[in-house]
């Protein structure tokens, strides 16, 4: 690990003014003292976020709900109007890492996971994600774990968070501060794809820091699934995983649908026909077999996880009958 200056402000428009090109801000760590342990990130100062007042889960006045970034995963994962009003959340968030990693992980670092490409992660090899225009060997090579959507030549990598599947389907919005004041941003927004230039996970300006995660009222509280697929039981990540959120009418029938997928793709994966495709249609099985395959459709599997197209389909319609039941995974 190379020397860096360390900083702990206690307002944010401290931080702010702290953040440079050379800077990053830290939480939790639990991503970002990985990557500089292995020197694959060399900050020259660590702003160290964790005295701001940003851990407050609040109801919004339109009644929803809004989550400061330093709320930890575990603490998020149990708070009880998550576990009530947002079980998707709550799923999604119980299924990643170990309780050790919840504990200490923060909400807002969440949304910053870098990729777990075993190339990124390997300084010994190329990778143009970690070094821009040096090659992507994850193409022609080991990619049993990577993309069937989304990918460029430049980069096959895919987003690891759990979390974040779950916020693209309840399309929540992002607030960051820089020095030019406040924005928010739609969570369908946040992440890019890695187009060609994929050391850019996030549509952050350099020195933008994560204030707080909003919810929409709308939770889907009575039919909601978040479906992980992995190589073993516990801190793992995904192969695929699909959240999956339905509202039913009266007649039963479905009257809005979402549909976010996990492990596919550089950012979590929507696609908004597919959503209404299911709208008017009963819950059945046919229903939702007729969307998994729909969402198949453009899939690109390489050379090593073919089987994940299968695995995917599965997996959907798994999901959007555990959500039409009230089940939760």
């Amino acid at each position: 690990m190379t020397p860096f200056a360390y900083s702990k402000p206690r307002q944010i428009e401290e931080a702010l003014r702290l953040a440079g090109p050379d800077s990053l801000f830290i939480a939790g760590g639990t991503n970002l003292v990985d990557l500089m342990k292995e020197n694959l990130l060399r900050p020259a100062r660590l702003i160290d976020i964790n005295a701001l007042p940003l851990r407050e889960v609040q109801t919004t006045a339109d009644g929803g709900l809004r989550i400061g970034a330093l709320v930890s995963n575990a603490d998020l994962a149990w708070h009880p109007e998550v576990e009530r009003r947002y079980p998707l959340l709550s799923q999604a968030l119980l299924s990643g890492a170990s309780p050790q990693l919840r504990n200490m992980a923060s909400a807002g670092g969440n949304l910053l996971q870098r990729t777990r490409c075993h190339y990124f992660y390997d300084s010994q090899t190329p990778c143009n994600k970690r070094e821009p225009g040096s090659g992507c060997p994850a193409r022609d090579g080991l990619n049993r774990n990577h993309a069937l959507f989304g990918a460029s030549e430049h980069c096959v990598a895919v987003h690891p968070s759990d979390f974040c599947v779950a916020l693209a389907a309840l399309e929540a919005r992002v607030i960051v501060a820089g020095r030019q004041g406040e924005r928010s941003l739609a969570f369908a927004d946040f992440h890019r794809l890695p187009g060609d230039t994929p050391q850019r996970d996030t549509v952050l300006e350099a020195g933008e820091l994560i204030l707080a995660i909003e919810l929409p009222a709308e939770s889907f509280a009575a039919h909601s699934a978040y479906l992980k697929v992995r190589d073993r039981a516990s801190f793992a990540f995904a192969l695929v995983s699909v959240a999956a959120a339905l509202q039913l009418d009266a007649a039963g029938r479905i009257q809005a649908a979402r549909l976010a997928l996990g492990g596919v793709a550089h950012k979590p994966w929507r696609r908004a026909e597919v959503e209404a495709l299911l709208v008017g249609q009963a819950p059945v099985e046919a229903s939702f077999r007729a969307a998994a395959e729909r969402l198949l459709e453009g899939a690109q599997p390489l050379q090593h996880n073919a089987f994940k197209v299968e695995l995917l389909r599965r997996a959907v319609v798994r999901a959007l009958r555990q959500a039409a039941e009230g089940v939760r995974a």
